[in-house]
């Protein structure tokens, strides 16, 4: 089982902490945008005198208010063709346990969601990358670099729309692409879709459920984690119209019982959100992004696309091993009392050597502290650069 890096660092983070440092964390997706009061006032007047188990699939009646969200989001379902999750994180896996077979082969465009190694290690599925690059903006690659890792064992794509860690957003045409070379080999299309309220400068997501003819190719991860800030509630779904798959996962649903009760009070509360508060939390993530990526690239040496949604960013930096410098930084330097932790973004490739140099950001924290970490790191990276080159000083003389 890989380590996650982004969390693999903590007890550096941990140490510094100790030590009187301010940690600004833009290693993890943890929002510090409140949730809404809805969702909160659900749980505070709980009322009932056992919490008890629900449906394996989710209580009836959030299942019914999940479908008439998707349905208000052109994703035409109804509550059968859902399962409440323990989590985002539950729905891949279960999908994964559902749709393949061990030693079968999915591709996915990396970098992507690092857990996602986890997860088919798990079930035995064996990840098949197609790289996506920084300098392109992470776009999807030609139709004819998927068919160069297509064969006989390959049984699946799976996407992360926007993206996690690159905050990419996938076009119409991109996911046209998807639908013809799914269609074509007989393959699942999974879309990890836990981002779909937060995209940028005027686009528009675009649901894979939408698309014409996939009815039963097409699984949706979904979650409450990122939409309503609420990450602990631990509550997704996981959402395909094909039959045969949903009475295969209700099995692994059955098998773990229930998802939360508390949960799933608060993720059914939270879909009376009023619009205003996405539409307030967008123009909060849009301004939190600007302040970071404009940030980063107005440093010597760094490079950052701007993202289209979700609230991460990856970057490259002029060093040469990002996961060595995420760990000195939290080590060994501090600037005015701050430093920062972030993401290797080695551990969001799968294919070797690749993401040395890169790091994953989450702007999912105030605009002063984005603007404190930038100017941490302005100040570390040729810090780093004066000790990394006396340390190879110090080799060579030995």
């Amino acid at each position: 089982m890989p380590e996650s890096p982004i969390r693999k660092l903590v007890p550096y983070a941990e140490s510094a902490t100790a030590a009187g440092i301010e940690v600004i964390h833009l290693n993890i997706g943890q929002p510090d945008i409140e949730t809404p009061e809805v969702a909160l006032n659900a749980i505070k007047n709980f009322d009932q005198k056992v919490i008890e188990y629900s449906h394996s699939a989710g209580f009836l009646s959030y299942r019914k208010g999940l479908a008439n969200y998707y349905r208000n989001n052109d994703i035409n379902v109804d509550h059968n063709d859902i399962i409440v999750t323990n989590g985002g994180s539950e729905a891949i896996i279960f999908a994964m346990m559902t749709c393949f077979n061990p030693e079968d082969e999915v591709i996915v465009p990396e970098p992507f969601y690092a857990n996602y190694n986890g997860f088919a290690l798990e079930a035995g599925v064996i990840l098949r990358p197609i790289t996506t690059y920084l300098r392109d903006s992470y776009a999807l690659p030609p139709i004819e670099k998927f068919g160069e890792l297509i064969n006989n064992r390959t049984r699946g794509i799976i996407i992360c729309n926007p993206g996690n860690p690159t905050g990419y957003l996938y076009t119409k045409e991109e996911l046209d692409t998807l639908r013809k070379i799914v269609l074509d080999n007989d393959l699942f299309l999974l879309a990890d879709e836990v981002y779909r309220e937060f995209c940028y400068d005027d686009r528009s997501h675009h649901s894979i459920l939408s698309l014409d003819g996939m009815e039963n190719h097409a699984i949706i991860v979904d979650s409450v984690s990122k939409r309503y800030s609420m990450c602990g509630a631990r509550v997704g779904a996981l959402v395909s119209k094909n039959k045969d798959v949903m009475a295969a996962a209700m099995k692994f649903a059955q098998a773990r019982l229930s998802p939360p009760t508390l949960g799933q009070v608060a993720g059914e509360a939270a879909l009376n959100t009023p619009e205003t508060y996405f539409e307030d939390v967008k123009e909060e993530y849009l301004e939190r992004r600007d302040i970071l990526v404009d940030g980063l690239n107005s440093i010597d040496g760094v490079t950052c696309p701007k993202p289209g949604g979700a609230f991460y960013a990856m970057a490259e930096l002029p060093v040469e091993s990002a996961d060595n410098f995420c760990q000195w930084i939290l080590n060994d330097y501090s600037y005015q009392g701050s430093t920062v932790m972030m993401a290797p973004g080695e551990g969001f490739y799968a294919s070797p050597e690749l993401g040395k140099n890169e790091v994953r950001l989450a702007y999912v924290l105030e605009k002063h502290k984005l603007s404190k970490a930038v100017e941490v790191l302005r100040n570390a990276l040729p810090e780093y650069t004066k000790v990394m080159a006396a340390r190879a000083s110090e080799a060579i003389n030995v």
